[in-house]
């Protein structure tokens, strides 16, 4: 018996192992809750590969080097000895056929950009979902034949995955609930669920592992051992769609009123223009502006640029540490934002807890004519991104972590302008129900001239 009989004969898959092993889709995930042998799959699968295929170019990927380390290198270089070479300084496998599988590790989006350019026909994605959507699509540019291949091969993707995490709404959308946009094809996505109690080995020798599954917090447990998607208890907005919240952009008539809300930080800085019709059926963020590393002064001139190209906005909402002076000008924050052309300035009220539960009603509140009462343009993708990315802070109940701290700007941009809305999304009928003398106390605690007028036009 060969080295390479005596590994196959190592590999006794689960069905849904096997079912991993026989497909080839283009995209192929596996798993979504714990405990279903997911890393054993992806190693097997991408060494039959390399066994297989003489000179394919493999990529295989974690969120962080200690996980790539505890969960593919050291137990592929125990699988793999006398098949294949370990080169440490550039962490691959080069196999006597020319093959070789890459491992690598993303910790943050820019990571990415270490494979720009470079080829592989297979990737493998491993815990998908803490991966975020930019860096699977960068990957994808990558997935494509290298050149070194001897035969024909359709490149593909793997995927192993729970719910939860960055990645939870991409993964989920592709997978699960299987909507796809322009240029994605059904055919092309394929999930193959797997749980515990698949996996004989954990279900003979482990029991303790069950049992500590079936004993989480009930939500925890849908999710982690039961594989449901539609419980991920980390995101932030889940009542948040790509599918009903975002719209194809239109010239907006000239009786919508426009306003508009930033967040300011030298790390970013995220403004939003909205909109909304006469009848106030709908609110629509129509406009972003988002960049890094800029200072104040040049923040608000990028900001007046835009806001002058197209319907001004009739008032901003800033942040209020905004209003005192700039250590490095000496000047007002709001005279510095007055100076470059951004008028009727506003405190934004920045209350968190509160600030989240509007975002949140506005969100799930519906118009007349069925679809969500907030629309957001597609060509607004930062705000988009983020909505979907932000996920609730582990320590205070009801409040948005703060880190991926990248994720945060627009969103806090988005709160500051529904918190600061000329009105609610309520009905016609309910709204007139509402004292606006009321709601304008409610934001600011007094009346304020350049303001207030625009809760009763």
């Amino acid at each position: 018996m060969n080295k390479i009989e005596k590994f196959l004969k190592t590999i006794r898959p689960y069905p849904a192992q096997r079912a991993f092993f026989e497909a080839t889709a283009r995209r192929i995930a596996y798993g979504g809750a714990r405990g279903g042998g997911k890393s054993f799959a992806m190693r097997k699968k991408l060494a039959m590969l390399a066994l297989n295929y003489s000179g394919i170019q493999i990529l295989l990927l974690r969120r962080t080097l200690p996980e790539l380390r505890e969960n593919h290198i050291n137990p592929l270089r125990r699988e793999l000895k006398g098949l294949a070479v370990y080169r440490e300084s550039t962490k691959e496998f080069l196999f006597a056929n020319s093959s070789r599988i890459k491992l690598g590790y993303l910790a943050g989006d820019a990571d990415v950009l270490q494979y720009q350019g470079q080829a592989y026909e297979v990737i493998g994605m491993e815990e998908a979902t803490q991966f975020s959507e930019e860096q699977y699509l960068a990957l994808t540019e990558c997935n494509r034949l290298s050149g070194s291949l001897r035969e024909d091969f359709t490149p593909r993707m793997y995927f192993t995955c729970n719910p939860g995490g960055i990645g939870h709404a991409w993964v989920k959308r592709l997978f699960i609930d299987r909507v796809y946009r322009a240029g994605e094809e059904e055919s092309d996505y394929v999930f193959i669920p797997a749980k515990v109690y698949d996996n004989e080995f954990i279900m003979q020798k482990n029991p303790d592992y069950v049992r500590a599954l079936e004993a989480l917090p009930p939500v925890r447990r849908r999710a982690m051992l039961d594989g449901d998607w539609d419980v991920f208890e980390g995101q932030f907005f889940p009542e948040f769609s790509r599918e009903r919240h975002v719209c194809t952009p239109f010239e907006l008539p000239e009786d919508y009123q426009v306003f508009a809300a930033f967040d300011y930080g030298l790390d970013r800085t995220a403004c939003l223009w909205l909109a909304y019709p006469p009848d106030r059926s709908h609110l629509y963020v129509f406009r972003e502006f988002c960049q890094s590393d800029l200072i104040l002064s040049r923040a608000a001139e990028e900001i007046a640029s835009r806001d002058r190209a197209a319907k001004p906005a009739r008032f901003f909402l800033a942040p209020p540490d905004l209003a005192g002076r700039r250590q490095e000008s000496g000047r007002g924050g709001f005279e510095i934002l007055a100076s470059a052309g951004l008028c009727h300035l506003n405190r934004a009220v920045c209350a968190r807890i509160s600030g989240w539960r509007r975002v949140r009603e506005f969100l799930q509140s519906t118009s007349a004519d069925g679809t969500p009462f907030l629309q957001i343009f597609s060509t607004c993708s930062e705000l988009i991104c983020c909505l979907a990315k932000l996920q609730f802070d582990k320590n205070v109940p009801e409040d948005a972590a703060l880190y991926p701290h990248e994720y945060t700007h627009a969103p806090d941009a988005l709160r500051y302008a529904l918190m600061g809305a000329p009105f609610l999304p309520f009905s016609r009928e309910k709204e007139e129900k509402v004292k606006r003398k009321t709601l304008a106390e409610e934001f600011f605690g007094k009346r304020e001239d350049d303001y207030y007028s625009f809760f009763t036009q």
